[in-house]
Protein backbone atom coordinates (compact mmCIF):
# COMPACT_ATOMS: atom_id res chain seq x y z
CA UNK A 1 0.00 0.00 0.00
CA UNK A 2 1.01 3.51 -1.16
CA UNK A 3 0.04 6.27 1.20
CA UNK A 4 -0.32 9.35 -0.10
CA UNK A 5 0.14 12.76 1.55
CA UNK A 6 2.21 16.00 1.08
CA UNK A 7 5.75 15.98 3.14
CA UNK A 8 5.23 17.55 6.10
CA UNK A 9 9.21 18.75 6.58
CA UNK A 10 10.34 21.75 4.58
CA UNK A 11 11.81 21.30 1.36
CA UNK A 12 14.58 23.71 2.22
CA UNK A 13 15.79 21.18 4.90
CA UNK A 14 19.87 21.18 4.27
CA UNK A 15 20.93 18.42 2.11
CA UNK A 16 22.96 16.00 4.23
CA UNK A 17 25.39 14.39 1.99
CA UNK A 18 27.85 12.73 4.85
CA UNK A 19 27.28 9.58 4.20
CA UNK A 20 28.31 7.79 0.97
CA UNK A 21 27.15 5.60 -1.28
CA UNK A 22 27.46 1.96 -0.33
CA UNK A 23 27.64 -0.30 -3.63
CA UNK A 24 29.26 -3.48 -3.49
CA UNK A 25 28.79 -6.53 -6.15
CA UNK A 26 27.13 -9.81 -4.80
CA UNK A 27 28.21 -13.31 -4.95
CA UNK A 28 25.48 -14.21 -7.06
CA UNK A 29 25.80 -15.24 -10.72
CA UNK A 30 23.73 -12.23 -11.70
CA UNK A 31 26.02 -9.69 -10.42
CA UNK A 32 23.75 -7.51 -9.22
CA UNK A 33 24.91 -4.33 -6.99
CA UNK A 34 23.87 -4.13 -3.65
CA UNK A 35 23.01 -1.40 -1.97
CA UNK A 36 23.11 -1.63 1.98
CA UNK A 37 21.01 0.29 4.78
CA UNK A 38 21.92 -0.71 8.18
CA UNK A 39 18.95 -0.51 11.13
CA UNK A 40 22.06 -0.23 13.65
CA UNK A 41 22.43 2.70 12.14
CA UNK A 42 19.07 4.83 12.86
CA UNK A 43 16.42 4.26 15.21
CA UNK A 44 12.99 6.15 13.65
CA UNK A 45 11.79 6.58 10.34
CA UNK A 46 13.63 10.41 9.81
CA UNK A 47 16.82 8.55 10.36
CA UNK A 48 15.22 5.50 7.99
CA UNK A 49 15.03 8.40 5.48
CA UNK A 50 18.87 9.68 5.65
CA UNK A 51 20.23 6.56 5.91
CA UNK A 52 17.77 5.69 2.36
CA UNK A 53 19.02 8.82 1.13
CA UNK A 54 22.79 8.14 1.38
CA UNK A 55 22.24 5.71 -1.16
CA UNK A 56 21.08 7.83 -4.11
CA UNK A 57 22.93 10.30 -6.22
CA UNK A 58 22.22 14.13 -6.14
CA UNK A 59 19.06 13.59 -4.44
CA UNK A 60 17.42 13.77 -1.15
CA UNK A 61 14.63 11.77 0.09
CA UNK A 62 12.51 13.25 2.82
CA UNK A 63 10.16 10.04 4.06
CA UNK A 64 7.32 10.75 1.52
CA UNK A 65 6.33 6.95 0.64
CA UNK A 66 5.13 7.93 -2.64
CA UNK A 67 8.45 9.08 -3.73
CA UNK A 68 10.00 6.02 -2.16
CA UNK A 69 8.01 4.44 -4.58
CA UNK A 70 8.82 6.55 -7.39
CA UNK A 71 12.74 6.15 -6.26
CA UNK A 72 12.23 2.42 -6.82
CA UNK A 73 11.74 2.40 -10.37
CA UNK A 74 14.44 4.45 -11.04
CA UNK A 75 16.32 7.41 -11.90
CA UNK A 76 16.90 8.92 -8.66
CA UNK A 77 20.85 7.07 -8.65
CA UNK A 78 20.00 3.71 -7.98
CA UNK A 79 21.58 1.25 -10.19
CA UNK A 80 19.80 0.29 -13.79
CA UNK A 81 18.37 -3.09 -14.72
CA UNK A 82 18.11 -4.41 -11.14
CA UNK A 83 19.55 -3.97 -7.84
CA UNK A 84 19.45 -5.45 -4.07
CA UNK A 85 18.86 -3.29 -1.41
CA UNK A 86 20.38 -5.38 1.72
CA UNK A 87 18.91 -4.32 4.89
CA UNK A 88 21.01 -5.20 7.83
CA UNK A 89 19.86 -5.54 11.50
CA UNK A 90 16.17 -5.22 9.61
CA UNK A 91 15.15 -7.10 13.02
CA UNK A 92 16.29 -3.66 14.82
CA UNK A 93 14.81 -1.61 12.09
CA UNK A 94 11.00 -3.44 12.43
CA UNK A 95 11.06 -2.84 16.12
CA UNK A 96 12.11 0.64 15.85
CA UNK A 97 9.41 1.45 13.07
CA UNK A 98 6.77 -0.28 14.71
CA UNK A 99 3.60 0.69 15.87
CA UNK A 100 4.44 3.74 18.07
CA UNK A 101 6.80 5.08 15.24
CA UNK A 102 3.52 4.21 13.13
CA UNK A 103 1.15 5.99 15.37
CA UNK A 104 3.50 9.40 15.36
CA UNK A 105 4.43 9.11 12.09
CA UNK A 106 0.69 8.91 10.73
CA UNK A 107 -0.48 11.79 13.37
CA UNK A 108 2.63 13.88 11.69
CA UNK A 109 1.02 12.91 8.11
CA UNK A 110 -2.93 13.63 9.07
CA UNK A 111 -1.59 17.55 9.67
CA UNK A 112 -1.12 18.22 5.69
CA UNK A 113 -3.23 15.32 4.04
CA UNK A 114 -6.10 16.00 1.75
CA UNK A 115 -9.32 16.11 3.73
CA UNK A 116 -10.85 13.28 1.75
CA UNK A 117 -7.85 10.96 3.12
CA UNK A 118 -8.37 12.28 6.79
CA UNK A 119 -10.98 9.53 8.04
CA UNK A 120 -8.31 6.97 6.34
CA UNK A 121 -5.06 8.43 8.21
CA UNK A 122 -7.33 8.49 11.64
CA UNK A 123 -8.93 4.74 11.14
CA UNK A 124 -4.90 3.94 10.64
CA UNK A 125 -3.47 5.93 13.70
CA UNK A 126 -6.33 4.50 15.92
CA UNK A 127 -5.33 0.67 14.63
CA UNK A 128 -1.89 1.30 15.31
CA UNK A 129 -2.61 2.46 18.75
CA UNK A 130 -4.28 -0.56 19.46
CA UNK A 131 -0.79 -2.53 17.83
CA UNK A 132 -3.09 -3.76 15.00
CA UNK A 133 -2.56 -3.57 10.62
CA UNK A 134 0.83 -2.77 9.19
CA UNK A 135 3.26 -0.73 10.49
CA UNK A 136 5.42 1.86 8.90
CA UNK A 137 8.34 -1.14 9.03
CA UNK A 138 5.35 -3.34 6.95
CA UNK A 139 4.79 -0.37 4.82
CA UNK A 140 8.33 -0.35 3.50
CA UNK A 141 8.78 -3.81 3.22
CA UNK A 142 5.66 -4.02 1.24
CA UNK A 143 6.60 -0.94 -1.72
CA UNK A 144 10.24 -2.39 -1.82
CA UNK A 145 9.01 -5.68 -2.70
CA UNK A 146 6.58 -4.49 -4.71
CA UNK A 147 9.44 -3.46 -6.87
CA UNK A 148 10.56 -7.39 -7.29
CA UNK A 149 9.92 -10.36 -8.47
CA UNK A 150 6.14 -11.35 -8.40
CA UNK A 151 5.34 -7.75 -7.77
CA UNK A 152 3.28 -5.08 -9.35
CA UNK A 153 6.47 -3.09 -10.67
CA UNK A 154 9.07 -6.55 -11.22
CA UNK A 155 10.35 -5.07 -13.91
CA UNK A 156 12.43 -2.22 -11.90
CA UNK A 157 14.66 -5.46 -10.26
CA UNK A 158 14.64 -4.59 -6.89
CA UNK A 159 15.69 -7.15 -4.60
CA UNK A 160 14.76 -7.26 -0.57
CA UNK A 161 17.08 -9.05 1.75
CA UNK A 162 16.33 -8.73 5.65
CA UNK A 163 19.14 -9.43 6.71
Amino acid sequence: MVLSYLDARSAAEPDDRSGAHTWSMTNQSDGLPVLVIDGADFSDFDGFAREFSRLLCNYTWRGNLDAFNDILRGGFGTPENGWVLRWLNSDSSRAALGYEATALWLEVVLLTCHPSNRSNFEARISSARRSEGPTLFDDLVEIIRDHGPGGNESEDGVLLELV
